[in-house]
Formats: C-alpha cells, structure tokens, sequence
C-alpha cells in the first residue's frame, strides 16, 4: 500500500497538485451534459421523442468531434485548441438552454446539440496525453506511466457519477437548465484554465515539424478501438436495464444511485490498478479483465429485487475501471507520439458513441421485453470484447521493466 501511494505522489509531481483539479473541474461538464440536455429538453418541449433526439445529436457531435479536435491538437498543440473548444462549448451549452427555455424547433435544438458535442474540449483525453508525455520525457517507467492512466482513469470515473448527480440534484432544487449554466461556466473558467496551464506547451515540436507525413496506425489500435465501443455498450445497456428494472420494481428513483454505486466501485478499482504487479503484462491484464466483465455481467440477467440489484452492479463495476485503463495503456505503448491525442480521444468518443447506441437499442428491448433483454445487450457487448482482447495481440505490449525513479517536478514547471 505504501509503495502504491508512493506511486500516485510520484504522479502528482509530474504536473504539480493543481492541474488534476482543473483537469478534473474542466471534464466535469461532460457527464453533466448528457443528461442535463435530455432533463432540459424534456421539461421544456413536454416530449421524451424530442429530448432523446437533442442527446442523440450531442452523443453523435462528440463521436464525430472529439477525434478531430485530439488530431488538430497534436499537430498544432493542446493550447490554442482547447482554448477556443472550451469557449465555443460553453457559448454553445449556453445557446441551448436559451434555445430550449425559447421552445425552439426540434431541428434547431438537435443542431445546437450537435454544436456542443462536436466542441466538447476532450479535457480528459488530453490530460492523459499530456501527463504521459511529461513521464515519458522525465524518463519515467511503464509502471509509473501505468499508475498515469490509473489515476487518470479515476479522475473520469469520478466525474460520470459526480456529474449527474450534480444534474440531479439541480432539476430537483431548481431547474435542469441551472445545472447546464453551471457546466457553462466551468467550461469557460476550467477549461480556460487548463488550456492555458504551463504543461499545455507542445513537449516536442521540433519532432511534429520533422514529420510532415501522417504516421501509420498498428492495426491493433482499430481492435482496441472496437473494444471502447463495445465498453461504451455495456454501460448504455447497463444503464437501461437498471432504469427499467427499478421501475418495473416501483423505485425509479433509486436508478440514478444504482448507476453511481456501480462507478465508485469502478473509480476505487481503478485506482488500486497501480498496485498491479509489473511482471502481469498488459495484454493479461487485457483478457483478464474482459473474462471479468462476461462473469460479472451474467448475474444481471436473474436480478429481481433492488438489493441484488446493488449487489451485482458494484461487484461488475471492479470489472469496468481495469478494462478501460488497460486499453489506454494498451494505445499509448503502440500508438506514435505525434498520433497520441487523437488516439485518446478516439477511445473516449468510443465511450460515448456505444453507450449512446446501445441505450437506444437497449431502452427498446427493455421496454417491450424487460431488465433481462437490455442486460442481455451488456453480456453480448462483454463476450465481444472478451474475443477481441484473445485474438488480438498488441506488438509491443510487453511486461513493464522494474519502477525506476519518477520525473522530477521541475519537468511540469520547465514545461
């Protein structure tokens, strides 16, 4: 334990205390969006069809923006490009709760939506970028680049169940549209603000300039890719299974808690990642952890009370947080430095762009057949992913080499 907590101060002075707390403030608004538009648009235009459309448009515009912006920042810098995302994103979060408190048109509100997906700033895809590239200057080892991503992972596991408790919290208190401004703001001061931190200046551009031709891909990134997808799936099938089955069992409220638990498990499993053994490799870790989410998925499918409901959703979360670090592990071991950001955000709209597809699908399944049939979506979601990570075999996953020491502070103020 005290080797591990070594570990994580090791990470923090990597970029100095304060950046993981703008980074983490700059992020939240995106797992308050989400559900903040479907709230606002729900309450304002009295139609469940009209609000799933705008969250659809959102889901859809961050899918196809967040690749984007990560490749523009990787050739031009993470400064100016989440700089000018923060603020169109939060002038654009902004423009629809007037847009839907104004009872625009459909279509209208969908573009907005559409707007503020496409210019979300990727804080956490970059933050991971960034404090990689920081250890990997500073000479750090794959343990500590490892117990990065652990920490990183956490810091987003955090914020999707802060952020619509946060939402929740708001509609009950005063309106959904109280929760969007807030989300507003911390966009155009947060992200503001980790734009413009001293660990944003490029770390090498000297190399981006030599390289005027795109770099290729390993074609194990697309598998890993597909996985994120598939990732993303079984929390939107997770999610609709659990709403339906605390309805069907007369306690809708208790969804929304019912979720949360499931992410503290995984934000406390995925900080206990730095703990894992360096001789475990990686690929491993992969296949261990997509064994873990078929074994723990199935026991959804025979869940009928509230209190088994709870018990299984926290035990699945141990699963959720190791499976996603080790992708990203995974991607920055064989991804090319000047492709880094990009291939972060990838993963990240991979997240986004499955739960929004498998909550459709799913919320339809559920309605017309029950809890079992979008639960039934997760476990397939958790076999596929299971066969990905044995047939797939990432080149240079190898096993970590032995801790050495971590970068000294002064690489994030030279930064």
């Amino acid at each position: 334990m005290s080797g591990t907590l070594r570990t994580y101060r090791e990470v923090l002075a990597l970029t100095g205390p304060v950046l993981p707390v703008v980074s983490f403030l700059g992020r939240l608004p995106t797992a308050m969006c989400q559900l903040g538009s479907l709230l606002l648009v729900a309450e304002t235009s009295g139609s469940l069809a009209t609000a799933g459309l705008v969250g659809g448009a959102l889901a859809a515009g961050q899918t196809v923006g967040g690749p984007l912006l990560g490749r523009t920042a990787d050739r031009h810098g993470q400064r100016t490009v989440v700089l000018v995302a923060a603020l169109v994103n939060a002038v654009a979060v902004a423009a629809l709760v007037v847009a839907a408190l104004a009872h625009t048109g459909t279509a209208w509100l969908a573009l907005i939506g559409a707007a503020a997906g496409a210019s979300v700033p990727q804080v956490g895809p970059m933050a991971r970028t960034r404090s990689v590239a920081l250890a990997r200057r500073g000479g750090a080892d794959d343990r500590l680049i490892g117990t990065v991503l652990s920490f990183e992972g956490t810091l987003d596991e955090v914020s999707f169940v802060l952020g619509p408790a946060l939402v929740g919290l708001a509609a009950a208190l005063a309106h959904p549209a109280a929760a969007l401004l807030v989300a507003a703001g911390l966009l155009a001061v947060c992200g503001t603000w980790f734009a413009l931190h001293p660990t944003a200046a490029p770390i090498r551009p000297a190399s981006r300039q030599a390289s005027p031709v795109r770099t290729s891909l390993p074609g194990a990134v697309y598998a890993l890719r597909t996985a994120m997808v598939l990732q993303g799936a079984m929390f939107g099938a997770s999610q609709a299974g659990i709403t339906a089955l605390t309805g069907q069992l007369g306690r809708p409220e208790q969804a929304g808690l019912v979720y949360a638990a499931m992410g503290v498990m995984s934000a406390a499993a995925g900080l206990a990642m730095a703990a894992v053994p360096g001789r475990i490799t990686l690929t491993a870790r992969w296949r261990t952890a997509t064994a873990a989410l078929i074994v723990l998925s199935v026991p959804l499918l025979f869940v009928q009370s509230l209190w088994a409901l709870y018990a299984v959703v926290v035990v699945l979360g141990v699963a959720y947080a190791p499976h996603l670090i080790t992708i990203f592990g995974l991607t920055e071991r064989i991804v090319p430095e000047s492709r880094m950001a990009e291939s972060m955000a990838f993963l990240t709209s991979g997240v986004v762009g499955g739960q929004a597809l498998a909550l459709a699908l799913s919320g339809r399944l559920a309605e017309s057949n029950g809890a079992p049939a979008a639960f039934a979506v997760a476990v397939a979601a958790a076999t596929l992913c299971a066969v990905l990570a044995w047939a797939t075999r990432p080149a240079t996953a190898q096993t970590p080499p032995t801790p050495a020491a971590a970068a000294p502070p002064e690489i994030a103020r030279s930064a």
